[in-house]
């Protein structure tokens, strides 16, 4: 038996097919349009459902089922994304499940936001016999996927995660996104670092070579600087204080025994983001520290643990996944 696994997200559409072990037999990907309305997202993940299936030689409808991790915020009873990250507001919701289901002539297709899909997919593949696991991604945003005690955490609508959103500066020095302060996406999501590095330089004046006042200067630049310029050097202590403190948050709310991080920015650069929460957060945290380290999905954490979704249908953590 073959499923579907979809990995929406604000810039790609990725699928792919795979057998009950989660073996992909084939994929493809398009990029994620911004409208004009939301059924335009649905068509393109209609259409790269139908490439992956034929990638593979397999047939949409003999797949036996298919999960998607999505961004965005979703209405688990109505089975759409309500307000999409990232891309604009304006073009509506995006129905997923129902088409979905129409394409591959099966009721067995199950929405999650895509780190909540990434946390069964590394339990799933990675930690079958850890009951309590964290995943956070550290990405263009900063979102986590919990497990308690061998059950999903995913809330009333299916929301829950959202750490990014979470309060780790009372000050407020930095802006969100979604236009509140403190956050800690604010500071440390990769497509936030920019604001916060020129932000320290014009408080704290001093000598750099980073390209600051380039419009194309991103987070990935300033991590090639660590080590070799002082301010970088700065400023990845900041973050390193800013995401053990966030990360100290989830193990003091949750308590977990593993925790595993994804995400680009974490992905790219661990001896900046991930070494340094590890040498810190014993001193961050009352209980004992879980393990931490870098996700071994990678950046497949989110398309794997979405075809994942449908496969645990059928094992023993059933119950965590409906």
């Amino acid at each position: 038996m073959y499923y579907v696994g979809v990995d929406l997200g604000a810039t790609n559409v990725r699928a792919v097919v795979g057998d009950e072990t989660a073996t992909i037999v084939g994929r493809a990907r398009d990029k994620t349009p911004s409208g004009p309305t939301g059924r335009a997202v649905t068509d393109v993940v209609l259409r790269v459902v139908r490439q992956a299936c034929d990638h593979a030689g397999v047939t949409p409808t003999d797949v036996g089922g298919a999960g998607i991790g999505s961004m965005g915020t979703m209405d688990s009873t109505a089975r759409v994304i309500t307000v999409p990250a990232n891309v604009s507001t304006e073009i509506g919701s995006i129905p997923l499940v129902d088409p979905l289901s129409e394409l591959l002539a099966t009721d067995n297709v199950h929405l999650r936001n895509d780190t909540i899909a990434a946390v069964i997919g590394e339990r799933f593949l990675t930690h079958p016999d850890t009951e309590n696991l964290a995943y956070i991604t550290i990405s263009s945003g900063i979102g986590v996927g919990i497990i308690a005690n061998g059950e999903v955490v995913w809330g009333r609508d299916g929301n829950a995660g959202e750490i990014g959103h979470t309060t780790i500066d009372i000050h407020g020095f930095m802006e969100c996104s979604c236009g509140r302060d403190g956050h800690w996406e604010a500071y440390c999501s990769g497509s936030n670092i920019p604001r916060f590095v020129r932000a320290l330089h014009q408080e704290n004046t001093v000598e750099t070579d980073l390209p600051i006042e380039n419009s194309e200067f991103t987070a990935e630049h300033l991590f090639e600087y660590g080590g070799t310029d002082t301010f970088a050097d700065h400023v990845i202590d900041r973050l390193a204080h800013l995401n053990t403190a966030g990360v100290a948050n989830i193990v003091h709310a949750y308590d977990p025994s593993i925790i595993s991080i994804g995400g680009a920015v974490a992905l790219n650069n661990p001896e900046h983001v991930v070494e340094p929460i590890k040498s810190r957060l014993d001193e961050a945290v009352l209980v004992e520290p879980p393990e931490i380290s870098l996700s071994e999905l990678g950046s497949q954490a989110v398309l794997k643990g979405a075809l994942t979704l449908p496969i645990t249908e059928s094992t023993e953590v059933r119950t965590t996944v409906q």
